[in-house]
């Protein structure tokens, strides 16, 4: 349950050609398959992107069919739909455009969502502060519902808030103060979920992990 793999960058979910869009789901499936043949109860995808061809809810519509379709191929192997930061055409930055992915998804109990914290931030959703902590996962509680939350990545970033620009940053060294990482680690909503680093640097990933132990209290 603490394992989630991440899927191909170059999947397309959304993706508005015929062609394109059968070769992201055959790739995407073929990942799937692989999770349930391990015995892996998630995978991570980025959603995907409408390459300005169609509209936003055309897109939705299309990588939630595309799960549809594997989920109908597989078993035991929840789609974890990661937020993104909204950079160009990619899609799943908002809440409501999770929430309308998730909507559309025919078996509910196979579909989940893992929060980036440097696409959260990058998206526009303030969460440094604990007012905006909070404010920020009561939206997605409302909005998505927290039952779909599989797990988080933990990074900084070296962009700002509503950048619309993915850059992960190590721990500490970008725009993210201590305290965000200091309200999830004591947070006992994630105690029983996956907290992935995916930080830049891997020479210090452990002090990173060490870092972050720390802040529990």
């Amino acid at each position: 349950d603490y394992i989630l793999p991440h899927s191909s960058y170059l999947i397309n979910l959304g993706n508005p050609g015929e062609e394109e869009v059968n070769k992201s789901r055959a790739a995407f499936n073929d990942e799937m398959k692989r999770c349930e043949q391990l015995g892996l109860n998630r995978r991570n995808f980025h959603p995907g992107s409408h390459l300005n061809k169609i509209s936003i809810d055309a897109c939705l519509d299309r990588i939630a069919e595309s799960i549809n379709l594997s989920l109908e191929k597989t078993s035991g192997v929840i789609a974890v739909i990661e937020n993104t930061a909204g950079q160009g055409t990619n899609l799943g930055h908002t809440f409501e455009q999770i929430a309308h992915i998730i909507d559309k998804v025919e078996d509910k109990s196979r579909v989940g969502v893992c929060l980036d914290t440097a696409h959260t931030l990058a998206a526009g959703y303030e969460i440094r502060t604990r007012e905006g902590y909070e404010d920020t996962f009561e939206k997605f509680a409302q909005i998505v519902g927290f039952n779909y939350l599989k797990g988080m990545h933990i990074n900084d970033s070296k962009k700002e808030l509503a950048s619309r620009v993915d850059r992960h940053d190590s721990i500490g060294k970008g725009v993210m103060n201590m305290d965000l990482f200091s309200f999830i680690m004591n947070d006992p909503r994630f105690d029983e979920m996956p907290l992935i680093l995916e930080t830049p640097d891997e020479t210090i990933w452990a002090e990173e992990i060490q870092m972050l132990l720390a802040l529990q209290k």
